[in-house]
């Protein structure tokens, strides 16, 4: 199953690189064209560093009448909030308020950040609704970290999340590129967008270890209650649990360090 459950666990030697959660709303104006003063004041002493910047969104193509032309929107502001550690980081804009951490530990940790965050933009700037709840878990398992650098993949790896470096007669050191790429509905009309496959993280810069990315980004849509939001975030990080051990073997699972971790 793809989802099966598993019991939860802390590793010792956790490959997760970042996690990002992500809330979309319609359009307030009032944030992009006044800085949010109130809103950094009531988050300023978990996240004390600041910074704005203007980011352009790609070109849209739009159609007037039988014509199209590409029309290139307006630079959004974003806000950061940003910890003392740099390892935590909110972001707000006119159409999203977003949590992501370097250092995550577990999941009641990173939700209780989340919440308290929430709740004073909820009070400061009243959305109607959310239109979109994301949570991203993105791992980039190293084998040299694990001292596992005389195994292949496929030894660490279930083989559904391999494409063809999974079959026997493939030569993994002559694959220059492999990956798999699913988008799927899941029960309770969420959706999972998911990338795995051997990569470089950080763009190249720096680290040249080939590792496995295990990029699993859960979903929901529609006119989100603010009450809704904690039990969906809750559905989202059990798929994303179980996800990440039925993807796993188990000399990779024992090579992280598992110890159980109390509900």
């Amino acid at each position: 199953m793809l989802f099966a459950p598993y019991e939860r666990v802390r590793y010792a030697r956790s490959p997760l690189v970042e996690v990002i959660c992500q809330l979309r709303f319609p359009t307030i104006l009032s944030i992009g064209a006044n800085e949010p003063a109130a809103f950094q004041e009531a988050v300023r002493r978990d996240f004390p560093r600041y910074l704005v910047r203007q980011e352009q969104l790609p070109p849209r193509v739009v159609k007037k009448g039988n014509a199209a032309t590409l029309e290139t929107p307006k630079p959004i502001t974003n806000y950061h909030f940003i910890s003392e550690d740099n390892r935590w980081k909110l972001n707000l804009t006119q159409n999203f308020i977003a949590l992501s951490t370097l250092n995550y530990g577990r999941w009641e940790d990173f939700a209780a950040r989340l919440d308290q965050a929430l709740a004073q933009f909820i009070q400061i700037y009243q959305p109607a609704f959310f239109e979109r709840i994301g949570l991203r878990y993105v791992n980039a398992i190293s084998r040299k970290r694990l001292g596992l650098e005389d195994q292949l993949w496929d030894d660490l790896i279930r083989d559904q999340y391999l494409g063809i470096l999974g079959q026997p007669d493939v030569e993994e050191g002559e694959i220059t590129k492999c990956s798999l790429d699913v988008e799927t509905p899941l029960v309770g009309g969420y959706k999972m967008k998911l990338h795995t496959g051997p990569g470089l993280v950080g763009g190249n810069q720096g680290d040249k270890e080939v590792k496995f990315i295990l990029d699993g980004d859960f979903s929901a849509a529609g006119q989100l209650a603010a009450d809704s939001v904690p039990a969906k975030l809750e559905d989202m990080h059990r798929f994303a649990v179980c996800l990440f051990r039925g993807a796993v073997t188990d000399e990779l699972y024992q090579a992280m360090g598992p110890t159980p971790l109390a509900e």
